[in-house]
């Protein structure tokens, strides 16, 4: 028996089974699903938190853009001026011009968990902001969301490392000035 023969067929042998690649794909897919998936929902997450900001933004441009040209913000009575402040609140919230302080209950916010409460109004006038509105002849009025924290979507960071909340979700404080046009 020739040896020479013998090895020649083992190399052959060898050397097809390792060039063939039936399989390959699938494991490069198991590698790399999870981290596609991982980019997926992290994307997804900070598309969320992006319109959930800018919703939030515009919503306090709204309540500034009304305070800006009430009347009765400016020169009001102080039951007009409050009046003025807590419509400007639900605006903000929910959407509805209403002197009730409980107008929003039963609505749909403008986004999850947002309250009145959330909202603070100041101005250069009557309610200190801090910091503080420069002080003029001109009356401006701020309008901000306060306390208002980022809920998480499917994608929960913090359940999924066991940590707090706050190490991945944070207070969104969107705020809007506005010139009284009064």
């Amino acid at each position: 028996m020739n040896l020479g023969k013998i090895r020649s067929s083992i190399e052959k042998c060898v050397s097809r089974v390792t060039r063939r690649e039936d399989g390959s794909s699938t494991i490069e897919l198991a590698i790399m699903l999870p981290l596609l998936v991982l980019l997926f929902a992290g994307t997804a997450e900070l598309g969320r938190l992006f319109y959930t900001y800018t919703t939030l933004s515009k919503a306090t441009a709204v309540g500034a853009r009304y305070l800006s040209t009430s009347r009765n913000a400016v020169n009001g009575t102080t039951t007009e001026k409050a009046n003025a402040k807590t419509e400007a609140k639900n605006l903000v919230v929910c959407g509805i011009k209403s002197t009730s302080a409980t107008a929003c209950t039963g609505q749909t916010p403008v986004v999850p968990g947002l309250t009145t409460a959330n909202v603070n109004i100041c101005d250069n006038f009557s309610t200190p902001c801090s910091p503080a509105l420069n002080a003029s002849p001109i009356k401006y009025f701020k309008v901000e969301i306060t306390g208002y924290t980022y809920a998480a979507g499917v994608f929960n960071l913090a359940d999924k490392t066991g940590l707090a909340q706050s190490t991945y979700y944070f207070a969104l404080k969107p705020g809007t000035e506005a010139r009284s046009m009064q």
